[in-house]
């Protein structure tokens, strides 16, 4: 990088986030965050809300490159949660990709996740980025929509986007299922995992974060439209996982079968 060429990163100040910001500006990106709240930073714009109507031409000024991690992740599933999706997920990320096209944006990198193939692949060869698309939740579902609305853009603009589907992110300060795993873990506690026998795919957030740079710096292509499943190297079973998440805590497992 010759430091001269900007990205926009939305979710900034989230678990990935925090992780990418960094390895962009180690890496002689010019860094802007955009974040609900002001952290008094300069590299910050604020953004409160992300959907339909979001205003992102100040955000957008002089930026080569979007990457967009910002969604609507977890949230009880009540009678507005498809709402909230479909608002955030859907109708916001279309939003800032045509505003992005329209501000003459080369690059779009667009976070999705190995959820849009459903929760499990029943035993059959791994994912690819060819399979149907079949999610099973409220938050898979809102990130295939906007998978297909950015297909779409990408045949009518200049704009390249790089769709990434990573599976579980694990790493420093993540949230959701892993946070809860390892509260458990390092209180403790005993976990009724022991018997089973699967293959699960995660990814550091350090990878995930090295491949979201790789796409930034290597963006050619023929394709304006790219779809990429990353995961580590080696994929282990639930109970493997939780004995390394013991073993960097200093802790002892307590796993215990059941029929």
């Amino acid at each position: 990088m010759t430091g001269d060429q900007r990205v926009l990163v939305t979710g900034g100040s989230g678990f990935i986030g925090r992780h990418v910001v960094p390895a962009l500006t180690s890496d002689g990106w010019l860094v802007r965050r955009s974040v609900r709240r002001s952290e008094g930073t300069q590299d910050e714009v604020m953004i409160e809300t992300i959907g339909p109507e979001t205003d992102w031409q100040a955000a957008l000024q002089g930026v080569d490159a979007v990457v967009h991690l910002a969604a609507r992740v977890h949230h009880k599933h009540d009678e507005h949660a498809a709402h909230l999706y479909r608002n955030v997920n859907v109708a916001g990320t279309l939003r800032l990709a045509r505003c992005a096209a329209s501000a003459g944006v080369r690059q779009f990198i667009f976070i999705s996740t190995v959820l849009v193939h459903g929760r499990s692949n029943d035993g059959r060869a791994p994912f690819s980025e060819d399979d149907v698309l079949t999610p099973r939740d409220l938050y898979g579902m809102s990130k295939a929509a906007a998978e297909e609305g950015l297909k779409t853009l990408a045949r009518d603009s200049a704009m390249k986007i790089s769709v990434i589907r990573p599976p579980l992110v694990y790493g420093a300060g993540a949230k959701g299922n892993f946070a809860l795993l390892t509260r458990a873990v390092s209180l403790g506690l005993p976990l009724p995992f022991a018997t089973i026998r699967n293959h699960r795919a995660f990814i550091a957030v350090q990878n995930l974060s090295s491949f979201i740079l790789r796409r930034l710096s290597h963006p050619n292509s023929a394709s304006n439209f790219e779809i990429f499943l990353v995961a580590d190297r080696e994929q282990v079973s639930t109970p493997e996982f939780i004995e390394r998440l013991a073993k960097a805590a200093g802790k002892k497992s307590r796993l215990f079968g059941v029929p």
